[in-house]
């Protein structure tokens, strides 16, 4: 090759690389400024997608049973979702700014007056000393306890008044998650369509299969996690309103959250048995302890009849990435965690069995040719 062909085809692949790398970094621009822009909206359509991905079946056994209506099955679904999550906080709202207001008044009057504890209070375990003395100096002056107190006091508030606000946010959040997985239960058919060829391009045969596992995995923990997590908290509801204990459906939201974090329900059941054993004779107060021993130990044998059914993938995977997840992401790393686990866990068995089956076949090749 001559100097001057080859300085052309050095001025080629000069001006190819440079074009290249316009191209990849035009194209990497795009990519971030479009992730900028869906930022806001990423958690809500995530929620939705788990939502709808979750219902679906629900959805289509309600619409085969209404004649094949698909719009009107989606409809009823939403609606009663959203009644769901918006009547019960709407009456804990107003519960909550009635006794706020009302708790405002009688500071203001000076009439704000706290009983007295119960002999019993004293002889609870590890705390008991504690919470009587304290009890007992509010009851006897409220307003120098608080002053007391202050700095405990203002640093409660705060955090109350941050949680309340993000809960409220979320529930909005929530609110609006429902109504875009209505909308993407009725396109269900081209979403997974459109999911499995994405999954084709990305792992080839198997990437269609990965597909698959991610909606199971998600109906999975949906079951689970959140079903179990439902069904302790409308077991310890049950027992909080037999007991009248008050405040009932506060305890119970405590519960949800706790059972949804992978928490113990013990961790409130417990304390408010031991309170109920202050305020109600020894028999009832016994049977409600058990009961919420029971309640609290509940998902272990709840979460093997749910949790992992229909997913090619040990129940102790899902879990783990579900738990793993939830550490991480918050609630929505329930289902991410999984099924990134639950992913990864197949490519590891693909990647296993295929070498296995590759030295199989060299080892038939080795013994053909010897023979």
């Amino acid at each position: 090759m001559s100097e001057d062909q080859s300085a052309m085809s050095t001025q080629a692949f000069s001006k190819n690389a440079i074009n290249a790398a316009i191209q990849i970094g035009l194209l990497f621009l795009l990519a971030a400024w479009c992730l900028t822009i869906i930022k806001p909206f990423v958690g809500l359509v995530a929620w939705a997608t788990i939502i709808a991905v979750a219902l679906y079946p629900v959805q289509q056994k309600l619409s085969g049973a209404l004649g094949g209506k698909e719009k009107l099955s989606v409809a009823i679904i939403v609606i009663i979702f959203l009644s769901i999550l918006i009547v019960p906080a709407w009456q804990l709202t107003s519960s909550s700014i009635e006794s706020a207001q009302g708790l405002a008044q009688s500071l203001e009057e000076g009439t704000l007056q706290v009983p007295p504890p119960n002999e019993k209070v004293a002889e609870w375990p590890l705390v008991g000393e504690r919470i009587n003395k304290v009890w007992g100096e509010a009851a006897s002056n409220l307003e120098a306890t608080l002053q007391k107190h202050h700095d405990q006091v203002k640093a409660f508030s705060s955090w109350l008044l941050k949680k309340v606000a993000g809960t409220t946010m979320g529930l909005l959040g929530f609110i609006v998650s429902i109504l875009i997985s209505g909308a993407l239960m009725l396109s269900a058919n081209a979403s997974y369509e459109a999911t499995k060829r994405i999954g084709r391009r990305l792992g080839g045969d198997k990437g269609e299969s990965f597909a698959d596992l991610t909606v199971a995995t998600i109906r999975s923990v949906a079951k689970g996690v959140l079903g179990v997590a439902f069904i302790q908290t409308a077991l310890a509801t049950i027992g909080l309103v037999v007991m009248d204990v008050p405040a009932a459906g506060i305890w119970a939201m405590i519960i949800l959250f706790l059972c949804i974090a992978q928490l113990p329900p013990t961790l409130i059941l417990i304390p408010i048995a031991l309170w109920v054993f202050s305020v109600a004779e020894p028999l009832p107060a016994t049977i409600f302890l058990v009961y919420s021993v029971v309640v609290g130990i509940s998902d272990t044998f709840l979460k093997p009849l749910l949790l992992g059914r229909g997913v090619e993938v040990p129940m102790l995977v899902i879990l783990l990435g579900a738990i793993g997840g939830m550490i991480t992401s918050g609630i929505i790393g329930l289902f991410f965690g999984a099924v990134i686990l639950a992913l990864g866990y197949q490519l590891y068995i693909f990647w296993v069995t295929e070498g296995e089956g590759r030295v199989a076949l060299e080892h038939s090749k080795e013994t053909q040719e010897a023979s």
